[in-house]
């Protein structure tokens, strides 16, 4: 198995978990879990010790960052999962180009859905809102600014992922 396989498992996993995100605003337990045992297995099967750490430290990495955001309840917790399943399939040097991929994906979708849903200056408000909030009392939920309030608009964040992962798919493909 070569790097480009892991990358195919893990587009193939993210396009798994976007479908499961978009029809029930879920990413199942069984699909990052498996996803996270089944890349370490395989890494370590391919290369070893150094495999598995290679797809641990891609998953941890990957994984944390988006953990951040699940501490302030910015993102649920079935996408911090994904991105680690996807992370431990790609590996640790796919990873960060994944990560930075579905930052830039994320971003443009959440254009898509201020404007769609006539939210532009609320949106920007609110950016402005929070990034004083977690300056001055550090990385805690908002009191109304966070998923579990019912009026805010939640993206499935899977379609992101699997959007970063195909972006870095095509990277490798392409050789950069």
């Amino acid at each position: 198995m070569t790097e480009m396989h892991f990358m195919w498992g893990a587009v193939v996993l993210a396009a798994m978990g976007a479908g499961w995100d978009v029809r029930t605003r879920r990413i199942p337990n069984w699909l990052s879990y498996g996803g996270i045992l089944s890349g370490t297995l395989l890494h370590c099967g391919v290369g070893g010790w150094l495999g598995a750490r290679e797809a641990l430290a891609g998953g941890l990495i990957a994984g944390g960052v988006f953990f951040l955001f699940f501490l302030v309840r910015g993102m649920g917790a079935g996408d911090v999962k994904l991105i680690t399943a996807v992370c431990c399939w790609s590996g640790l040097r796919q990873a960060w180009i994944i990560l930075f991929a579905t930052a830039l994906a994320g971003g443009g979708l959440a254009v898509i859905y201020m404007t769609w849903y006539g939210r532009v200056g609320r949106t920007l408000g609110n950016i402005g809102m929070l990034t004083r909030f977690h300056l001055m009392r550090g990385l805690h939920p908002h009191p109304e600014i966070n998923l579990e309030n019912s009026r805010s608009i939640c993206m499935p964040y899977g379609v992101a992922i699997a959007s970063g992962s195909l972006c870095a798919l095509g990277l490798s493909l392409q050789g950069g």
